[in-house]
Formats: structure tokens, sequence, C-alpha cells
């Protein structure tokens, strides 16, 4: 509420109306826990909690914010994302998710920005979006991902307040003992349907997989979009890459209109049957080319399912950067830089971002952190502070614990035990003192480890160490540890 409002250390809620009663529609944590509840009448409240502060909500700014929010998760993370009232949005990832390395990295990834955003997340993925809404909300865990076909599993002791039922039709289903879904599923439906209407049972076929449940999609009004609206439904995977290559010269038009280029492109399918098919393609660059964002695009056709013909295809620019023009300057004495950006987002597109990346030297001594992957279009070139010290070019991570025989403080093994073999040593060179590094951790201070190379009867060569000195345990644990192998 920036400087105007409350201290953090005091509790909140917000006051709204319900019919003609003054409720708590929200509260923060504070209040949750001297006993404040959204639903509780205000009256009841200031007589309860006498250091509660309680000030005026406003929906529509609500509103508002959580659209921004549902803008944000369409820039970041996938071409399908609705806002989900009062405090929730929906994405739909699928063809998103091995971006960040699965489905799991993709939603601790959303939790964790979220909360750098000082915003408390609840986040569960599901087949169905009436699924992931109930966990979400009633399942009781930060983070919960149920495994394709569970969703039934998963909402069985769920109570029915998840099934995003009208607020007027819960009191009835308690007083019939329907509890929890299960419950509802489990009984017949014709007599139920005539009490309450077909909406009741539609929730549970919804958030079962057996009815679709379509997202309308955020737009903003600052993305460049195109459509094509078709009179006939259109169905042929020809046809498709036809307009989409259409639809990807206006785009790029109007693009280089606004001196921008693209590193996020969105093409939507609406389907006659009012499914949204989605595909998307991302850039390491900004890029307008029209040839290699098609190219992109069609790649990903195949992934469509048509249905029974699509009416609509929408293409929108999600996330774009300034693009300038820039000069190419030729030189005979030497070749000019391969231009692989293309290849570099054909292989991201198809494969994942994690799994395209550049090894660059970091300045540091301790081996598990001499390497670190950064983007293919960085021009981080890396440090050269460790290029003459001798590594293994197989490293161990994390370091294994060998059995090892030696004698202390400073003498290599003469004999070691790894992974049930062992190795009697030949030739030893070292050790190589590498202490810890303070300044990152306070648990290495005073730690050190000792190296050695160690060549065995068969010619093999391998890299071990042992944690501390040898003498002082303070300096680590004077155990063996494996972290690496020369070829």
């Amino acid at each position: 509420m920036g400087a105007t409002g409350p201290s953090a250390d005091v509790p909140l809620v917000l006051k709204g109306s319900d019919g003609r009663r003054r409720v708590i529609t929200a509260a923060d944590d504070l209040a949750v826990h001297i006993g404040a509840r959204v639903g509780m009448p205000v009256a009841q409240a200031e007589s309860l909690f006498a250091d509660l502060v309680i000030m005026d909500s406003d929906p529509a700014a609500d509103a508002l914010a959580l659209e921004k929010l549902a803008i944000w998760a369409l820039r970041h993370y996938s071409p399908m994302v609705a806002a989900d009232p009062p405090a929730g949005i929906v994405l739909d990832i699928l063809g998103a998710a091995h971006l960040y390395g699965g489905e799991t990295g993709l939603v601790d990834d959303v939790v964790r920005r979220l909360s750098e955003m000082q915003i408390t997340a609840y986040a569960a993925l599901a087949d169905t979006w009436g699924a992931a809404h109930a966990l979400a909300r009633f399942g009781g865990q930060a983070k919960r991902i149920v495994i394709p076909g569970g969703a039934g599993e998963a909402l069985v002791h769920l109570p029915v307040d998840a099934l995003r039922l009208p607020e007027d039709m819960l009191p009835d289903m308690r007083l019939l003992g329907l509890d929890t879904i299960g419950e509802l599923a489990a009984k017949p439906r014709a007599p139920l349907a005539r009490s309450f209407g077909q909406k009741l049972f539609r929730r549970v076929d919804q958030a079962l997989g057996r009815l679709a449940e379509p997202i309308e999609p955020v737009q903003s009004p600052e993305l460049i979009s195109i459509q094509r609206i078709f009179a006939e439904p259109i169905g042929a995977p020809e046809t498709i890459a036809k307009y989409t290559r259409r639809l990807v010269g206006q785009i790029c038009d109007r693009l280089e209109e606004a001196g921008l280029g693209v590193r996020r492109l969105d093409l939507h399918f609406t389907r006659v049957d009012n499914r949204i098919e989605t595909i998307f393609v991302a850039t390491a660059k900004p890029v307008r080319e029209p040839k290699r964002l098609t190219k992109l695009l069609c790649d990903k056709i195949e992934t469509v399912d048509p249905g029974w013909g699509i009416d609509k295809m929408v293409m929108t620019a999600a996330f774009v950067e300034h693009l300038s023009m820039q000069q190419v300057i030729a030189s005979y004495s030497e070749p000019a830089r391969p231009d692989v950006e293309e290849l570099w987002d054909a292989l991201a597109n198809r494969y994942g971002t994690d799994s395209l990346y550049r090894a660059v030297s970091v300045a540091t001594d301790i081996p598990e952190r001499a390497v670190k992957r950064m983007p293919p279009t960085s021009d981080d070139v890396g440090s050269t502070r460790n290029a003459a010290f001798r590594r293994p070019q197989r490293m161990i991570r994390p370091p294994e614990s060998i059995m090892a025989l030696a004698v202390l403080p400073d003498h290599p093994p003469r004999a070691f035990t790894w992974r049930g073999q062992r190795y009697a040593v030949a030739r030893a060179d070292g050790p190589e003192r590498v202490r810890g590094e303070w300044w990152v951790s306070d648990n290495e201070k005073g730690k050190v480890r000792d190296y050695f190379v160690l060549e065995v009867e068969n010619g093999e060569r391998f890299w071990v160490f042992r944690g501390g000195d040898g003498q002082h345990e303070e300096t680590g644990s004077l155990n063996w540890f494996m972290h690496g192998k020369f070829d």
C-alpha cells in the first residue's frame, strides 16, 4: 500500500459488502493467526480484536492488478493465460514446460518469481483448470503436481467448495451431507440436477476432465497482434502453414514500423468447438525476419489438433525488444562470424532453453564452481585464472566418498576403493591445496582440501581430495573423495 499503508507488524483485514452485510473480504497472515477470517462480520471482528486494522477493499483495483499479473505471466511463461478471480491466474503450459526443464522447473520458477515480488503463491498443476484451481486453494500444499490422469484421486477428499459453485448452493449441499467432491461424484445425478441445475455436475465433469473448459487468454492492448477469421473452417496442415506465413509477414511489417524485434511469438487457433490450440516460439535475440519466424512456427504445426476445423487464427508478439538496423563491415583479413542464431533458436524451441548453453570459466579456486552456464548469445568470455591448472575432463558432481589408505598429514593414498572396486596406486602427484571461500559461505571459513592426481596400475588417472589438512578436524572431515577422472 506504499507509504500510506499500515505497518507490516500489525494484523490487517479488508472489508467489503456481502449483500447488506459488511464482512471481511481479505486477511493477512497476522490477522488469520489471531482468529480473523474471510466472511466474518466486520462488527464481530472489531469487538474481538482490538489491534486489528480494518481498511476498505477496492475490487476494481484488485481486478486490474490481477489482469496485470496475468499479462506478466503471459509474457514470461505461456501464451495461454487467463485471470481466475478473485485471486488467481490460470496457465495452459502445454508445450511450454520444456523451456524451464520440465513441469517442476516451471512451477518452481513461477513461485520463486512471485515470492521475489512479495506475492505469496500456491501453485497446482493438473490436467484440468478445475482440478488445478481446487488443489491450489484447498489442497493444503504450496506446490502440487498431479500426474496425468490423477485428477480424480487428488480431488476426492476436497470439499465441494473447491468446485467454483455458486455460494448460495453450498449450504443446501451441506444439509444433504455432501461435504466432499468424492461424495458428490458418487451420487445419482438426476435427482441432484433437478434440485441444483446442470451447473452442479458440469463443474464436476470439468474438474475431472470429462468436459472441456476453454481458456479465454488475456489480451494486452500494448501487444502487437494480427488475426485472420475464416468464412469456412480450415484444417489441412498445408493451409494452416500458408496462413501462418501470411500472418508472420503482416506482424513483421508492424514490428518494423515500431522499430521492434520479437523475442516470443504466439499463435492461437480457435476451433469451431470454441477450444483454443496454441503454439509459440522464442528467440535468443530480437528477430523480425519473416522466413526465419515462419520456419520456427511451421515446425510446430504438427502439434496442432484442428478438430472439426479452425475458424480463427490470432498471432501475437508477446515479448518484444527494440531492434535497429546495423551495418555489417566486411573484412578481407578475418572471416565473418558465422550466423548461428537461427540454429540456436531451432534447437532451443525443440529441446528447451536449458539444453543449449555456453560453458564459461569462473574466477574461483573451488573446482565445482569453476564453470558456469551462460546463454549461447552471451558475450561473456570468462576468466583465464584457472587456465594453467591441471583439471580432469570428467568431473564428478557431487564428489563421491571413497575409502583410502594414506599416511597423514600430507601423503597420497597408497590404495583406495571406489564404487566397490579396489585400486592400487602406482604413482601420485600432489597435494594441491584449495581453501574455502569464506566470502561465499560462513561454513567454508578455515576449510581446506588437499587434491592429488593418482595413477593406478592399469594406467587410469584419478583426481581425489582429502577434506581438511590432515591434522586439524576444524579444517575438514579428513575423509577422502573422488572428484574427477582424466581421459
